[in-house]
């Protein structure tokens, strides 16, 4: 899943790095899944974080997709613009 978010009044890449960092970090411990900032590294206001997961269960994953994207969706401090989600199987090529 790729998160595609709007940050408030960011000045620096600093305070930028300050408010993703967390968020980062909340979907690695409450999901335990692969996350990190992915794209627009060098915007003040912008940024793109990456999460991944595995799981035998197709609705088991769904559903853990599902709540990382309302807990991004529910932080005051950002807008999400845009959640695209892939899901591919171990037999896809």
């Amino acid at each position: 899943m790729e998160f595609d978010i709007l940050l408030g009044d960011v000045r620096s890449l600093k305070q930028k790095r300050s408010l993703v960092r967390p968020i980062v970090a909340e979907l690695r411990r409450r999901f335990a899944a692969a996350a990190a900032e992915t794209g627009s590294l060098d915007l003040h206001r912008r940024a793109g974080i990456g999460v991944a997961a595995v799981s035998a269960d197709r609705t088991h994953l769904v559903e853990v997709l599902d709540a990382a994207e309302r807990m991004v969706a529910g932080r005051p401090e950002i807008e999400l613009l845009s959640a695209r989600r892939g899901l591919r199987r171990g037999d896809d090529d």
